[in-house]
């Protein structure tokens, strides 16, 4: 045994004008049944935002992030999702959806802690 759990994450992007297709990861979600664990991590980089899109609302896409982590917190910040399991608040998650906010795709890894994975992802991937 290695002691590493199969995990699965997502990006969340922001894509501040739907119709031009460009984005910036913003945050990373992610899931690992075994571990019974749901985690986000975001980071909004402000300059490179408004590169894309200078009028951006980015008090509205910093809301839609604390959302992110609202939900995957759980208890009284995840709002309806209270009560769901870790698994289900992640699929809700990752569901696609045509807003500014987006998850990406979901990917697969192993991990022994998926708590430090999603640290690992944010500093890889977002930062």
């Amino acid at each position: 045994m290695s002691g590493r759990d199969v995990y699965e994450y997502a990006l969340v992007r922001v894509v501040p004008r739907i119709e031009r297709g460009e984005m910036i990861n913003a945050g990373v979600l992610v899931y690992c049944r075994a571990q019974s664990y749901v985690g986000a991590r975001v980071h909004l980089d402000e300059a490179r935002l408004r590169c894309l899109d200078a009028e951006v609302d980015v008090a509205g896409v910093r809301a839609a992030l604390r959302g992110y982590e609202g939900v995957c917190a759980g208890g009284e910040r995840a709002g309806q999702a209270a009560g769901d399991d870790p698994g289900r608040r992640f699929r809700w998650l990752t569901a696609p959806r045509s807003t500014i906010v987006q998850p990406g795709p979901i990917h697969t890894g192993l991990t022994a802690d998926a708590d430090k994975e999603a640290d690992r992802l944010l500093a890889l991937l977002v930062r």
